[in-house]
């Protein structure tokens, strides 16, 4: 990290690996429209995928933990594990193979009758936030289990005997007090898909950029290190910053929680 500082502050010599002089160009070279749209296209695609994987980590969460059927917890729980022993780049080959024009999705849409030709579902957005989904749900899944687990079921019990419908206890009990859970894994999903770099390089093709993309662009195809260095340093700060503001949000609901 102190090698990364060093270079960010210094000038690239065109035509060499060396670098110059110390100046604070690079960092000022960041506030061009290009990159400015990519950090803000980053933050955008972390949050949009820490939330997706919320919404369908939370079901299965609960399901995890309440369920009495050990068969049922068992196929959840591998389920959801399993993308973790893969790695990246063979998952993410395996999205390429999904969403293509040919692939799985495309052909059972167009045999059941729904589409009439092939959705673009590579390249897109829409592709990069599935697959990197499909990366944050198990981390996701296992953080609002480990919350979910330390839920006292005699308060549920509780607000039953007072007369509460099942919807009610979860949104009034249930809910909030897996509200660390929740915090947990919503910062937890936005880091780790900012430094994403596979998914989004070959799902997205290169019409879909990041911060790390940016980053290999700058630094291998370029070889402008010190500005590829500059991008590493402010990705990490509007990582930190990024959390804060969210943590911020989010703790009310954390303290809820902690009650």
């Amino acid at each position: 990290m102190a090698a990364i500082l060093q270079y960010s502050v210094r000038a690239q010599i065109p035509g060499s690996l060396d670098v110059g002089g110390f100046t604070l160009a690079n960092f000022n070279a960041m506030l061009r429209p290009l990159y400015a749209r990519v950090f803000a296209d980053t933050v955008w695609l972390c949050l949009l995928t820490a939330v997706i994987s919320l919404v369908l980590g939370y079901p299965l969460a609960y399901a995890l933990v309440r369920s009495s059927n050990l068969a049922v917890k068992s196929f959840i729980l591998i389920v959801t594990v399993t993308p973790l022993f893969l790695g990246e780049v063979v998952r993410t080959y395996s999205w390429i193979v999904v969403l293509g024009n040919n692939g799985f999705v495309n052909s059972v849409l167009l045999k059941t009758g729904i589409i009439a030709q092939p959705l673009q579902l590579l390249f897109t957005v829409t592709g990069v936030t599935i697959a990197l989904v499909h990366v944050t749900l198990p981390v996701v899944v296992v953080m609002l289990a480990a919350a979910i687990s330390h839920i006292d079921p005699d308060y549920e019990r509780a607000a039953e005997s007072l007369g509460a419908g099942p919807l009610r206890i979860f949104f009034t009990v249930t809910l909030p007090l897996s509200g660390p859970g929740i915090v947990a894994g919503l910062t937890t999903a936005f880091a780790w898909t900012f430094s994403a770099f596979a998914t989004p390089q070959l799902v997205g093709g290169g019409k879909v950029n990041m911060v790390s993309n940016l980053v290999y662009q700058l630094g291998f195809a370029n070889f402008n290190f010190p500005f590829a260095a500059a991008l590493c340093v402010a990705g990490l700060l509007l990582t930190y910053l990024s959390i804060f503001i969210m943590r911020l949000m989010l703790r009310p609901l954390e303290k809820v929680g902690l009650h």
